[in-house]
């Protein structure tokens, strides 16, 4: 019986594959599994024949900056209008809005640099997209950027000279910039939170948290540095230290494989050392400058440069565990696979 010519090409097509199949594995070039082993089991324990699933965040270390030089501007400008509301402290308000005002502008600068090019992130802002945090992120930045820098040329400005109209524009640029800053110091978290990367995944509804928390202990930090000793900063900083110690320990009682990146490595070492500096470490010191008045200004300031630095290393590794999360082949085919609603079933 004669095989018609579509057959004789189909079975060509057929040998030549078995023939590429062949050398590839002879040269080791493809792992081809063996043909009697269970090749889920082999997948679920040892990934895609030992190789990463997930690629690698190619981010450069500008980016654990502006993700930190990011929250502290933003809780910066929040820690401004409630000073502003309060009309207590104004200079505690004015450095406040300068501190927002000057991450407002290093943080696009590093963001551009990581970029690259300048045209790289303005075609980040071609079109605005809600479901997307790196677009609402890059627009937030630049809002922010802007109103920040307004509200603190505008607030020296009105405190130097009277001019009709100054007052309620401040007042506007004030407002922008405590709701776009309440924006930015969350979206780095949602922005890591919703990716691929299983341990960042994992943490998708605590990391703008975290991060926000991280970010206020930092503001009110450095504005202790600068020399402010108002009760309410000591306040928001120990609110901030309690926050980020219940996540540390929230951290360390979950053991699943996902988690491990967070509590072994570099990573891991890293982790549990930014979360010693950033909350029970500032936390006992606080504590203790409350019960020691004479040595309260020392300990205060001790507790705000070990928050500071803690903050700083947070972001770095959060950055860290995510690359080791990603270089892990198992994570990724462990994970179950979100249920599916009858509606979802009913069109297949």
């Amino acid at each position: 019986m004669s095989t018609s010519p579509r057959g004789e090409e189909r079975e060509q097509r057929e040998r030549r594959l078995e023939e590429i199949r062949r050398q590839a594995q002879e040269h080791a070039l493809i792992p081809f599994p063996d043909e009697h082993e269970n090749s889920f089991e082999a997948s679920a324990e040892n990934g895609y024949y030992g190789m990463p699933l997930l690629k690698r965040p190619q981010w450069t270390v500008e980016i654990p900056i502006y993700f930190f030089v990011g929250g502290a501007a933003g809780a910066a400008a929040l820690i401004a209008a409630v000073g502003e509301i309060s009309n207590k402290d104004r200079d505690l308000v004015r450095d406040a809005q300068w501190l927002a005002a000057i991450g407002g502008i290093i943080s696009p600068a590093l963001l551009i640099s990581d970029l690259g090019m300048p045209s790289r992130f303005l075609a980040m802002l071609r079109v605005f997209k809600v479901r997307s945090p790196m677009s609402v992120g890059s627009w937030t930045l630049v809002a922010f950027s802007n109103a920040a820098v307004a509200s603190a040329v505008l607030g020296e400005l009105r405190r130097r000279r009277s001019i009709p109209g100054v007052p309620v524009l401040t007042r506007v640029s004030q407002i922008a910039t405590a709701l776009t800053g309440l924006v930015l110091a969350t979206y780095t978290g949602v922005l890591i939170g919703a990716t691929a990367i299983p341990v960042w995944n994992e943490h998708i509804s605590s990391l703008p948290v975290h991060f926000a928390t991280s970010g206020l202990l930092t503001a009110a930090s450095i504005l202790e540095l600068k020399g402010h000793d108002s009760e309410a900063l000591n306040k928001i900083a120990m609110m901030a230290a309690t926050l980020e110690t219940v996540m540390g320990a929230t951290i360390e009682m979950r053991t699943t494989r996902v988690e491990e990146p967070l509590r072994h490595g570099i990573s891991g070492r890293a982790m549990r050392g930014a979360g010693l500096l950033s909350g029970p470490v500032p936390l006992a010191l606080r504590a203790l400058g409350m019960l020691s008045k004479k040595n309260k200004p020392t300990l205060r300031r001790a507790a705000a440069l070990s928050s500071i630095v803690g903050s700083m290393l947070t972001r770095w590794a959060w950055i860290k565990a995510g690359h080791a999360s990603a270089e892990d082949p198992r994570v990724p085919l462990q994970l179950e696979p979100p249920a599916r609603s009858q509606k979802d079933e009913s069109l297949f």
